[in-house]
């Protein structure tokens, strides 16, 4: 061939490129019905959950699939345009609530999908000569959809993210100040809440970043399988534990606050009491915190350490439910069985826990002062002879005689 002959090829190859595009279009223009069904086929062929789908979301894959087809051919017949608008001419026709029920993983196979059931067709779809072109072009439209995938997916973890920590906010706020009871299990259902018994833990915040510090501890409490919202009040930290299934028995509630407690601040960490599900939360919730409030009266407390432990500092920081729970727990069990019980442990109390003391008072052998204390252990669960179990029964007993002269 002469230089001439090839100067005029050269010259006349845009022409034809375009001139092969055009016809391409055409093709690709009747065929896009046929081409979107195809694809709705072949996934519910090849993707079982696409088969799961309810009707509207399968509907709605398919208008995605549509538009997607649609704006290919649009981008493909105007090269100039540059990238593609994806995000809008695609992902645009589809409800956001379309990304909860279609994970990216099951995103990228139905882009899969799609691109096979085109690329399969692409000698049928590509006028004569613009089958590369053809190839070329659904390759680069292949990477700008899952770049667009990765981007709608993660706008939407991002917007769900932030509403769940808005929510999570809430929940906390309405259980502590026990306001909006007839809502939180619509809330705790939003969040995913399923398992049961709830319980709650309060602590400081210390100098930690308060979003790193909830971050850590609700990555802690779902790695072992509890459901968890948490929140801050000030400086507090207030947890809520749906403990796992794993635990059970009276165990339960420390085994499950005590991996949590160390992602607390300094200073003590408060486990309220199990109850039956989210919606009574609130008790567990205000005993946490009413025992963090009183906590520092207890420098040896063990950290975490439950609310019920706290009864007698948080009776005598004003906590009338504690007050009312020492009462009922502790003081009425020892009255109503008998005075003896009762006189014994208040003598063996003002004696200073001694034992030849109390029985001199009372006129009875010291073997008889012995078995009143052991039974007074089992009533109370608390032992007379222990410094705690002394200071309890002692709170207990003092209010237990002002609640009888209250009307």
């Amino acid at each position: 061939m002469s230089t001439d002959s090839t100067d005029r090829a050269d010259e006349q190859a845009p022409g034809d490129d375009d001139a092969v595009r055009a016809a391409t279009v055409q093709r690709l223009e009747r065929a896009m019905g046929t081409l979107g069904t195809a694809a709705v086929a072949r996934m519910e062929s090849r993707l079982s959950w696409f088969r799961r789908m309810s009707a509207e979301d399968r509907s709605w894959v398919g208008l995605v699939a549509q538009s997607g087809v649609a704006a290919f051919v649009e981008w493909f017949k105007n090269p100039a345009r540059g990238k593609p608008a994806i995000t809008v001419e695609v992902f645009g026709t589809a409800p956001r609530e379309l990304t909860r029920s279609v994970t990216l993983q099951q995103t990228v196979d139905m882009i899969r999908v799609v691109i096979d059931v085109v690329e399969n067709q692409v000698d049928e779809l590509a006028a004569p000569g613009g089958e590369q072109q053809l190839r070329e072009a659904v390759l680069h439209y292949t990477r700008e959809v899952a770049f667009s995938s990765a981007k709608v997916y993660a706008r939407a973890a991002e917007a769900r993210g932030a509403w769940d920590a808005r929510l999570e906010a809430l929940v906390v706020d309405a259980l502590l100040h026990g306001d909006r009871e007839e809502g939180l299990e619509t809330w705790g259902a939003a969040l995913g809440w399923s398992r049961t018994p709830v319980l709650a833990l309060a602590g400081s915040l210390g100098e930690a970043d308060s979003e790193s510090t909830l971050e850590d501890l609700r990555s802690a409490a779902r790695r072992a399988g509890h459901d968890v919202l948490a929140g801050v009040q000030g400086e507090r930290v207030i947890a809520v534990i749906g403990i796992s299934e794993k635990l059970g028995g009276d165990s339960a509630v420390l085994a499950a606050a005590e991996p949590l407690a160390g992602l607390f601040g300094p200073g003590p960490v408060v486990v309220g009491p199990a109850v039956g599900d989210l919606r009574v939360a609130n008790h567990s919730v205000r005993a946490a915190v009413n025992g963090l409030r009183a906590a520092v009266a207890w420098p040896d407390a063990p950290r975490p350490v439950r609310a019920e432990d706290l009864l007698p500092e948080r009776a005598l920081e004003g906590d009338t439910a504690a007050r009312r729970q020492l009462v009922e727990e502790v003081y009425r069990p020892l009255r109503n069985a008998g005075s003896p019980l009762l006189d014994t442990l208040s003598v063996y109390l003002e004696h200073a826990s001694s034992l030849e003391s109390t029985a001199r008072m009372l006129f009875v052998h010291p073997n008889t002062v012995r078995y009143r204390l052991s039974r007074i252990a089992e009533l109370t669960g608390h032992v007379p002879a222990d410094g705690r179990g002394s200071f309890v029964l002692r709170i207990a007993i003092t209010l237990g005689r002002i609640s009888e002269r209250e009307p």
